[in-house]
């Protein structure tokens, strides 16, 4: 699993029928920033991950890949590699809240 912050959407409007109905949209993952542990930085990539949970633009998410992708409800037997499994509402390093929605809304 991995965090990200949800950047955009993604239209298809040519797809496999299995994958009609579902959300895509682009995160960039993040990580502690190594030098300042008090905040987080994006990695410099991009995924296109299918919606489960409702999330939208500027939220912190929590994604999965690969076969856990495709271990939720929604995307179990879909063509999916990264699925978003969670909005994130605070994320905590060392006894510090470096993260919470609250204070990005």
């Amino acid at each position: 699993m991995f965090l990200a912050k949800v950047t955009g959407s993604v239209v298809a409007t040519q797809k496999v029928a299995s994958m009609t109905g579902h959300k895509l949209l682009t995160v960039e993952p993040v990580r502690v920033d190594p030098a300042q542990r008090d905040r987080l930085v994006t990695t410099g990539r991009t995924f296109v991950v299918v919606d489960t949970v409702g999330a939208g633009q500027g939220e912190m998410v929590l994604i999965v890949q690969g076969s856990s992708a495709r271990l939720t409800p929604e995307t179990e037997k879909l063509p999916v590699d990264a699925t978003i499994i969670g909005i994130v509402d605070n994320v905590n390093v060392e006894n510090r809240t470096i993260f919470s929605a609250r204070e990005q809304g």
